[in-house]
């Protein structure tokens, strides 16, 4: 952990706060905090006006930001909330009030007032989303409302 306290644990506040994950040289994420703290005995860093990547085959697979996140070391969970917009490889852009990342295994959960967007193809509202691990497909949930726009034809 970055701070040995004594006790009650200790929190620190700091600028320009870069967390990342690479195993086996292979990088999974990559968070920047224009500002932020650490809390020690929560094991949980909570960053402002977060930038951010997450990788696939050594690859971008997904950016965001994100007004608020947090870093929860011991479950190696990242949630972003408010006024969270991601952007995936093929373009597909989201927005979400809150969006739950908790492994490169796992699916990753946007929730509330989701707004999908696919180039020109495909627009969606939801309550829910849920991306796959691959970032490749997309599962939505609650009130939703699709647009597909299809190749016009003559």
């Amino acid at each position: 952990s970055l701070i040995k306290g004594t006790g009650e644990g200790q929190k620190v506040d700091a600028v320009g706060i870069i967390i990342t994950e690479t195993k086996e040289n292979k990088k999974y994420f990559e968070i920047y905090g224009e500002t932020g703290s650490y809390n020690n005995e929560h094991n949980m860093a909570t960053l402002h006006n977060v930038v951010g990547n997450f990788y696939k085959d050594g690859n971008v697979a997904m950016s965001f930001q994100s007004s608020k996140g947090t870093y929860d070391e011991k479950a190696g969970v990242i949630t972003l909330y408010e006024h969270t917009y991601i952007v995936l490889e093929d373009n597909t852009s989201l927005e979400s009030d809150k969006l739950t990342w908790s492994g490169s295994d796992k699916d990753t959960i946007a929730e509330g007032n989701v707004k999908i967007k696919k180039s020109d193809e495909m627009y969606a509202l939801a309550d829910k989303c849920i991306i796959s691990p691959n970032y490749e497909k997309f599962k939505i949930i609650g009130k939703t409302k699709t647009q597909i726009y299809g190749k016009q034809e003559k």
